[in-house]
């Protein structure tokens, strides 16, 4: 949630510091690779989790594409 005494981005690098000194914590044992396909509400909020917790946004072995998925076929008018 963001701070609502904060009034811009600024403002908030002085009080939080930047993330040029950031390094993301690898060697966890809850930082899971997920099969969520990319794009997908499930992938976006894997990836806003693994951002709130320190982690790397890309885990090596995270679904690279989307073979063996199937989805619904809406007919065209």
């Amino acid at each position: 949630m963001p701070d609502p005494s904060l009034e811009n981005v600024f403002e908030a690098i002085l009080k939080y510091g930047h993330d040029e000194d950031f390094v993301p914590r690898h060697e966890d044992e809850e930082f899971n690779p997920t099969a969520a396909p990319a794009g997908s509400p499930e992938k976006l909020e894997i990836l806003a989790e693994r951002v709130r917790r320190g982690f790397p946004l890309w885990h090596e072995e995270d679904r690279v594409d989307y073979s063996g998925l199937t989805g619904a076929v809406r007919p065209r008018d």
